[in-house]
This record gives structure tokens, sequence and C-alpha cells, in this order.
């Protein structure tokens, strides 16, 4: 795994896990933790997700490499 897809990884988890804390108790992390969900910090990271999400679907269709490994 190269580290371009280790990050898009991580922000996805990061967006997961927001959206189960959400599902599961109303509460916004990314929002609490930079300062409300309006908040420009916040719209980043959900751009940042966003983007991960759009650059993680090219690997839906990306030849399996773990074959022979």
């Amino acid at each position: 795994m190269t580290i371009y897809h280790k990050i898009i990884l991580a922000i996805l988890i990061v967006g997961g896990l927001n959206w189960g804390i959400y599902g599961l108790f109303t509460f916004n992390c990314v929002g609490w933790l930079f300062g409300g969900g309006t908040s420009l910090l916040s719209r980043i990271v959900y751009v940042l997700v966003g983007a991960a999400a759009v650059m993680a679907i090219t690997g839906l269709f990306a030849a399996d490499r773990t074959q022979g490994e």
C-alpha cells in the first residue's frame, strides 16, 4: 500500500468515525473539534473527506495486486 493510499484511508476513517458518532449520538465530532459545523476548519475537513472518497473510487476499478504476495 502506497503512502497515497494510506493518507486517503486515514482521511476516510476520520470521516467514517465522525458519521458513526453522529449517527449514534447526534454529535458532530469534527464540528466540535474545529469550532462548529460551519466553521472554515470544519468545512476544510469535510472537503478533504469528500475528496478522499472521490479519489478512493479509482481503487474499486484498479487491478488487484495482492495476488502472488
